[in-house]
């Protein structure tokens, strides 16, 4: 049975987590007092006990909390579990994990004196779905994802001008009405407006699949023929397999309302886990486009979880 082995908050912001020997968890929060807590889905950092241990046997002095880490537990490989996995801290507390490592930024304390910090490729984020009390010594049982949990997606919307305010976004606000008109359950969990261009997207894309491991990513714009539509270049360079059947298919529908259809160049393709799905960028053609392959994604995305045949 794995146990906790300790338990670190901090404040302030951008200051070092001090350890405690308890902490009272908030639903949909995060820890008491810790500065990181919130409404969002990093709420409580966990880390494992024998990773730091390897990082000491290196030479390095590390105290509990120098990575950022809330919670240090024994006798789990977190980045080897899926995302939606649960863990049961003592009698009340359940949290669900939501992000595997992190984007570092700015290099922290550790990373400046030893040249390494491991909390990026190895701690993991998760929000609290029943709170409580923890205490240091409290048995961790990791539980499997929810059956019931919905499918995840994220909406990106390419646009230049877009990006700096200067107009409107209308066609992220189309998928995400289709998207919940679905049959299927479905939590866009992101919604993301960024410049035209290959590296800000497929930075996104790489985050989104391998992080957070949404099931699906709509885009829309960045499809066309102009020099900065490099959507489609964006999407193939992080794919491990193309899916050209579903750009096929909105094309094909497309061509019976517009011959202006065969102008664009959108692709799809799969990212481990994770659908993407270029649309274009009118509003118009983003709603004929998701008519056209709505009723398909729910099989797609059901295939991918092993469940359909």
């Amino acid at each position: 049975m794995s146990t906790v082995k300790a338990i670190c908050i901090s404040e302030k912001k951008g200051t070092q987590k001090h350890e405690i020997e308890e902490a009272r968890l908030i639903e949909d929060f995060g820890i008491e007092n810790d500065a990181h807590a919130g409404k969002w889905h990093r709420q409580v950092s966990l880390i494992s006990y024998e990773k730091i241990e390897e990082f000491k046997a290196r030479g390095a002095d590390v105290e509990n909390g120098a990575f950022g880490e809330n919670i240090i537990i024994d006798g789990i490989d977190f980045r080897s579990q899926p995302v939606g996995t649960r863990f049961k801290i003592g009698d009340e507390v359940m949290l669900e994990l939501t992000q595997i490592g992190k984007e570092c930024h700015s290099h922290c304390a550790i990373y400046h004196a030893v040249g390494d910090c491991i909390m990026p490729r190895e701690g993991v984020f998760t929000i609290v779905l029943t709170g409580g009390t923890v205490k240091k010594g409290d048995a961790v049982e990791m539980l499997p994802p929810s059956p019931d949990r919905p499918y995840t997606a994220a909406i990106i919307t390419l646009s230049d001008k877009g990006s700096k305010g200067e107009r409107e976004d209308k066609s992220g606000p189309v998928i995400e009405e289709m998207l919940l008109s679905m049959d299927e359950d479905i939590d866009i969990i992101e919604k993301l407006l960024l410049p035209d261009g290959i590296e800000p997207l497929s930075t996104q894309l790489i985050r989104l699949a391998d992080q957070r491991q949404v099931n699906l990513i709509l885009t829309t714009g960045g499809t066309g023929f102009s020099p900065r539509d490099l959507t489609p270049e964006a999407t193939i360079a992080v794919c491990d397999r193309l899916v050209p059947g579903i750009p096929e298919a909105m094309r094909a529908y497309s061509m019976k309302i517009t011959d202006r259809a065969m102008l664009s160049r959108q692709a799809a393709g799969i990212r481990k886990g994770t659908l993407i799905v270029n649309l274009p960028g009118s509003p118009k053609a983003v709603r004929e486009n998701l008519e056209c392959i709505l009723p398909a994604l729910g099989h797609g995305l059901e295939m991918m979880k092993g469940a359909g045949h």
